[in-house]
């Protein structure tokens, strides 16, 4: 039944546009999302004083006198937005993607009327490209990820154009910050993600592989910010069990080894809870999961890990010992992990948010060697936990301030035994191998020990304003004090079948060491927003103190030289730089845009890298005659530094179609390296200091097509060259330990992959009878670097990188069907489809191939070894089921 409506008389009008127009009718802080346009009528003139709201949601504002509107903090997510005004018919638009640290733009048009008219219902469409991006970035929904033959949060970001196993565009593996929620939760230890993140918890992925805004630091190739699902107000709940098993017969003679397929090798339980809580405004987020997976490769108990001596006193000599013949997997992993997630929206204007995120991870990494002794190889242990408090509070409608406090611990240990004076040491020893038999390891255990721990408390805190309708700033800072320890935790050494213990004995035995850096930043970001302009500057500034010393006279780097002017410990520098940051858009019709991108990044070392071998008393005992002592450390280097340039061409070709071609250069500057430092004695050593170099060439394509009928695609390809000094900080002082020439040189990175090629298919039904989907992912590449060499042994390599490996693809599966019920679906992955046995593995030098060698006698070890190729096609199937399949949704508990 449709009424008539109330005009509302002018003054009333009037003070409402006064007071409301351009503010927020009900934001809630804590999001990073915004929602912009445009209201007109049927004339193309402005609405004043419509409202736009996020249906179901606290969200919302008047447009102003222009039409225009911007509703700040929106969480990332699908919503319906709703436009009315009186004397209008109101339009909801549904399903309306907001992304972090994006603005959505929606603009609207009502039609006017004089009675209660019901709403007009229409459906957003994403466009296939946005001309407003100022740089390479992928955003992928709950949805998006939900359709793909993906587990974790790595597996995802690993799909993207740009990015080659964890390298962004050519940088090295450590140069990517990882975010959950904005806040860092790398590992300041190497500088890489601290935490596992299940599918399960994504609400939203953003890999940033081209330029990014101030707001982001230590990192020079690439930013991937993780925005996790919250709860809601009304009690929901999902889970997943999952079981998989390797699969790959007919091939027993490449793998040398037993190709039955064994259930259960990869197992899952999962399962989240999601609602409210007896508190006012507050709901929550519980997570729990148990992963369990068995490596392909197995080995049998054939040996003890002691050995047996026989024989007279004269003649005794050790022989292996039976073992039980059980029948193991090599390598395993065991992970429990979860997360929790509390929000509280009770404080007007504020919001008060808790989450934890922890992984527990047993494992053991496969050595072929130990095959016929698995007991004997360590296992590595992993806790991590990053939790804390967010805070986010509105000030005068269009400014909100974040603050986010967090923990973010870790503790590593790698070892077979707990105890150091574990009495099996002695009984085992260290590996041995048969003569007879090389390559297998007859008895003995690994003597790896080693640990690390890392403490790290962050403070960030940003204010963000709506200066104006197209202007918003944006200014913060943050600090992190991270206290890092790392290790032997205790030494083993094998002297004439004695086994001796060193504890904490410096130099060459130091133990655990602890290390308590600075890092902190400040940055300010300005974004202007023209129908026809998008504008992004922005500056940071980055703080490092090692505190730590160093030998103020490195000719005397120990004070073992007489008669020449002593060393003494002197503080390391701090160090302070600034970064700028620029990005510019420009639409040249509401379908084509063109953007470039310019920025400085710093990163500064890691502090695994730069503590490591630190202690220069080790060089007590150096003489001319040269002893190898390794690469000395150095906490005191300056921070690496990456200059990015990017241009790129936006098209969308139909309403569905859309291209997306960007070029980019990178410049790479002051890489740790090595450099040789001469004494007063006329010895030498090496030293870690800010030398290497490189740079990066590349261009991507990327076409993507939105779903039209049953199918989407999606297709990348990127080209690029990246080359430089070395692939790895100490490879310059191995090159000199071997003779070659340690100069500068400029060759391919290791990891340089000329051409990589993706494809992703989507396929999906849905009608009154039957729901499914289907999605194959292809991944193409050429060969990376490999140094070929012309005859067997030392000193016959050819230049460094100078060959290819073949090129090689992969192919992975992903389909549901939903049963009956809406709720219950039924899934399956494949992975490795075509049982690919080389991807970008090993090869041997001599021939550029992973299946033979010119030199079959010293490689015969390699060649029997079946973990030199990829890992075999495997499948998984598992059920999905969540709380609209028993109608439980909305209950409480």
């Amino acid at each position: 039944m449709q009424r008539r409506s109330i005009e509302l008389p002018a003054a009333v009008l009037a003070v409402v546009c006064f007071l409301d127009a351009g503010q927020p009718l009900v934001v809630w802080a804590g999001t990073t999302g915004k929602i912009s346009g445009r209201v007109l009528d049927t004339q193309k003139l402005p609405v004043v004083a419509a409202t736009v709201a996020l249906v179901g949601q606290p969200y919302g504002t008047f447009t102003n006198a222009e039409g225009q509107y911007n509703v700040l903090n929106v969480p990332a997510g699908t919503y319906d937005v709703r436009v009315s005004r009186v004397g209008y018919k109101p339009m909801v638009v549904q399903s309306v993607i907001v992304s972090a640290d994006n603005t959505t733009r929606l603009d609207a048009q009502l039609e006017e009327t004089t009675i209660r008219a019901e709403a007009v219902v229409v459906q957003a469409r994403r466009p296939p490209v946005d001309v407003n991006l100022t740089s390479a970035r992928a955003t992928l929904t709950a949805k998006d990820i939900q359709a793909l033959p993906v587990q974790e949060l790595q597996d995802v970001v690993n799909l993207q154009a740009g990015v080659v196993d964890g390298h962004f565009r050519g940088g090295r593996s450590d140069e990517v910050q990882f975010q959950v929620d904005g806040v860092s939760v790398n590992n300041a230890f190497d500088n890489k993600s601290s935490l596992r993140v299940d599918r399960s918890l994504l609400q939203e992925v953003q890999v940033i592989s081209g330029t990014f805004d101030a707001e982001y630091g230590q990192a020079m190739s690439g930013v991937v910010n993780a925005v996790l699902k919250q709860g809601t107000p009304q009690f929901q709940w999902n889970a997943e069990i999952l079981n998989g098993a390797f699969f790959f017969p007919g091939r027993e003679t490449d793998r040398l080894m037993d190709t039955g397929v064994r259930p259960a090798a990869v197992q899952n339980y999962q399962l989240t809870l999601m609602g409210p809580l007896p508190l006012p405004k507050t709901v929550y987020l519980l997570s729990g999961r148990h992963y369990s997976f068995d490596d392909y490769v197995h080995g049998t108990r054939r040996f003890g890990i002691a050995p047996a001596v026989v024989g007279d006193s004269l003649t005794r000599h050790s022989v292996a010992t039976a073992g039980d013949q059980q029948e193991m997997s090599l390598g395993y992993s065991r992970e429990w992990s979860g997360a929790l997630k509390v929000t509280n929206s009770f404080i007007p204007h504020a919001k008060l948010n808790y989450q934890a995120l922890f992984n527990f991870v047993d494992g053991r990494r496969g050595d072929y060697r130990f095959r016929f002794n698995p007991d004997g190889l360590s296992k590595q242990h992993t806790f991590s936990i990053a939790h804390g408090l967010d805070w986010t509070h509105t000030l005068g409608g269009v400014t909100y301030l974040d603050v986010a406090l967090r923990q973010n611990y870790i503790h590593y240990t790698d070892r077979v035994f707990d105890g150091l004076f574990d009495p099996r040491y002695d009984a085992a020893g260290t590996p041995h191998e048969d003569p007879n038999v090389p390559g297998v390891v007859n008895w003995g255990v690994d003597f790896t020990r080693f640990e690390q721990r890392t403490n790290a408390w962050l403070f960030k805190g940003s204010v963000v304003s709506q200066v104006r309708q197209d202007q918003q700033l944006k200014a913060g800072a943050e600090i992190q004090l991270p206290e890092v320890q790392f290790g032997a935790p205790g030494s083993l050494q094998d002297i004439g079948g004695r086994i001796v213990r060193h504890i904490d004995e410096p130099p060459d035995f130091p133990g655990v060491r602890t290390y308590w850096p600075v890092i902190g930043a400040a940055f300010v970001q300005d974004q202007i927003e023209w129908s026809d302009f998008m504008f992004r500057a922005g500056a940071r500034f980055d703080y490092f103190d090692a505190r730590a010393t160093v030998p103020s006279d490195l000719a005397n780097p120990a004070n073992a030289i007489d008669s020449v002017p002593a060393s003494v410990p002197v503080r390391t520098s701090r160090k302070a730089v600034l970064a700028p940051r620029l990005g510019v858009a420009y639409p040249i019709t509401e379908r084509a845009g063109v953007h470039f991108a310019y920025g400085h990044f710093y990163q500064f070392p890691s502090i695994g890298e730069i503590f490591s071998n630190a202690d220069y008393g080790v060089l007590a005992r150096l003489q001319a005659s040269t002893t190898n002592f390794g690469v000395m450390g150095n906490p005191d280097v300056k921070p690496e530094k990456t200059v990015q340039y990017e241009f790129g061409y936006k098209q969308a070709l139909s309403q569905d179609f859309g291209l997306d071609v960007s070029a980019f250069y990178k410049d790479i500057r002051d890489l740790l390296g090595v450099e040789f430092i001469s004494t007063y004695n006329d010895a030498e050593y090496a030293r870690l200091t800010n030398v290497d170099f490189g740079n990066v060439l590349g261009v991507t394509i990327a076409i993507d097509h939105r779903q039209l009928g049953p199918i989407r695609f999606a297709v990348d390809y990127t080209w690029q060259q990246a080359r430089g000094n070395s692939s790895d900080p100490r490879e310059t002082a191995t090159r000199a330990a071997n003779g070659e020439d340690p100069r500068p040189r400029v060759v391919a990175f290791d990891w340089d992959q000329q051409h990589t090629f993706n494809m992703t298919v989507a396929l999906a039904h849905a009608d009154l009878y039957s729901v499914y989907s289907a999605s194959m992912v292809l991944r193409a590449a050429s060969g990376q670097p490999y140094t070929p060499v012309i005859a067997a042994g030392f000193g016959h390599g050819l230049e460094t990188n100078s060959g290819r490996k073949p090129a090689s693809f992969l192919v992975d599966l992903r389909a549901e069907w939903r049963l009956g019920k809406r709720g219950l679906n039924l899934f399956g992955r494949v992975f490795n489809l075509f049982d690919t046995r080389y991807f970008n593995g090993a090869v041997f030098p001599s021939t550029g191939s992973p299946y033979y060698s010119r030199f079959s006698t010293p490689d015969r070890v390699a060649l029997a070894n079946p973990t030199r190729f990829y890992a075999p096609r495997r499948i998984e199937v598992g059920v999905t089921l969540n709380s609209e399949l028993l109608g439980t949704k909305g209950e409480g508990r």
